[in-house]
């Protein structure tokens, strides 16, 4: 699978020496223990706004069970494969959507939009074995993503959401701060997303709020609500833990470089 082979490419070039890219440049302002090592339980650092600071770079948790025969692609989480793995009875699909997502898996996900090189939108983007990189302003917070060097918005100046007339992968953002979590509301997607490698489908009535909570130095917590009544029974909920990657710096996937896998996908 193509996001397989990027994320041990990935995993690779980081492994050696580059300093060309800033792979081992430290990472400013991590506390430290006694001993000298990063204190990842140190408390989340505070923006100019007294707000959590969620800036860093992010990498997805591997909770992954391994395979007897080893572990070659540990990188991919469960939720990149299944979004709903750990809800009791899975995902609410209306009956159209638990057809089709059996259809897609019984095609090995072939016609995956990431794999055919689109854009992956915002929950596959949580779940994507590649880094993203949050940077935190007051009024904005930004996220770059390795793959596609793509970007997402994420507005904290008071706006409401917009009339959409033109709808995007990543929708449009708009976020508020309670207590020490950011909360974000999103709509104005594409129609047609995938969710996960099976094939859970997000349609174009969908709103995607999430929880945003920086528990420590080194855990950020991102609580998925997914309200899309075209697609599921009900609105359902999931919650993602990144942590924080010291000494380096994003590297661009781009899919469509060197792409040689489509012509060798094979469904049923």
């Amino acid at each position: 699978m193509k996001i397989l082979a990027a994320a041990l490419t990935i995993s690779f070039v980081i492994a050696a020496p580059a300093r060309a890219q800033w792979l081992n440049f430290p990472t400013a302002g991590v506390p430290r223990t006694a001993n000298g090592s990063p204190n990842l339980n140190a408390p989340a650092p505070r923006s100019i706004d007294g707000h959590p600071d969620l800036s860093g770079i992010w990498d997805i948790e591997h909770n992954r069970p391994c395979p007897p025969e080893g572990c070659p692609d540990m990188r991919i989480g469960q939720e990149f494969l299944n979004f709903g793995w750990n809800l009791s009875g899975g995902l609410p699909y209306q009956p159209w959507a638990a057809n089709l997502v059996q259809q897609r898996m019984e095609q090995n996900g072939k016609d995956d939009p990431t794999t055919l090189c689109s854009s992956a939108g915002i929950i596959k983007n949580h779940t994507t074995p590649l880094l993203s990189k949050i940077i935190q302003v007051p009024g904005l917070v930004v996220i770059l993503n390795e793959r596609n060097a793509s970007y997402r918005q994420i507005f904290t100046d008071g706006r409401p959401l917009p009339a959409v007339d033109l709808p995007s992968f990543n929708g449009f953002s708009s976020g508020k701060w309670e207590g020490d979590t950011l909360i974000v509301e999103t709509m104005g997607f594409k129609d047609g997303l995938w969710l996960d490698h099976n094939g859970s489908p997000m349609t174009d009535a969908a709103k995607v709020t999430e929880r945003f909570r920086r528990v420590n130095f080194g855990k950020l917590e991102i609580e998925v609500t997914v309200d899309d009544p075209k697609a599921y029974t009900k609105p359902w909920t999931v919650k993602l833990n990144h942590f924080i990657v010291l000494d380096t710096e994003l590297i661009d996937y781009i899919c469509l470089e060197n792409e040689k896998d489509v012509q060798r996908l094979t469904g049923k």
